[in-house]
């Protein structure tokens, strides 16, 4: 009797765990392309852009029995795809000024930097400080930024163009 039930225990499992894979399987054939396109709009490079799919689809089987329950499990990889794409940009663009720098970071320059960044946020209204912050540095999406401030996602959109083209003038970018 034990081993009857352990049995079919063992069989619903299995089951369970073939209806998993075969869901995670027509996601991929669904979502491969058009994430695959994004991407590489994005990079402009064939094998980034394939890299970073590959990445995004394997972050997403990992959390599969969650995700496939969302209500936009798509939105969730592409989100996914967009974080490690700007994990990997910030991680390059730290590289390169590294190696400009010849490796060591000139401790003036920061600091000198450092200063004129919270002088150009100071210029900010808070709204537009926050927004930015959330949106541009966080990477957040307007949605989320909009319900953390108790705001509507297009509010934040603005809030953030309004500080980005104040942030330009302020540094001396053209806007």
């Amino acid at each position: 009797m034990i081993e009857r039930t352990q049995e079919t225990t063992r069989e619903a499992a299995e089951l369970a765990a073939d209806d998993l894979t075969a869901s995670f399987e027509r996601f991929y054939e669904t979502e491969h392309d058009g994430l695959f396109a994004a991407l590489f709009m994005i990079t402009r490079d064939r094998h980034e852009a394939e890299e970073l799919m590959h990445d995004a689809f394997l972050k997403v089987w990992e959390r599969w029995g969650r995700v496939r329950e969302m209500d936009r499990p798509a939105g969730y990889l592409y989100r996914t795809a967009m974080n490690a794409f700007r994990a990997r940009y910030r991680r390059a663009a730290i590289a390169r000024r590294l190696l400009v720098r010849g490796g060591r970071p000139d401790p003036l320059e920061e600091v000198e930097s450092r200063d004129e960044i919270d002088r150009a946020l100071a210029a900010l209204t808070v709204r537009q400080r926050a927004a930015v912050i959330l949106t541009d540095l966080l990477g957040y999406t307007s949605e989320e930024a909009g319900s953390l401030l108790g705001v509507r996602p297009g509010t934040v959109r603005v809030l953030a163009q309004h500080g980005r083209d104040t942030l330009k003038k302020t540094m001396g970018g053209t806007s």
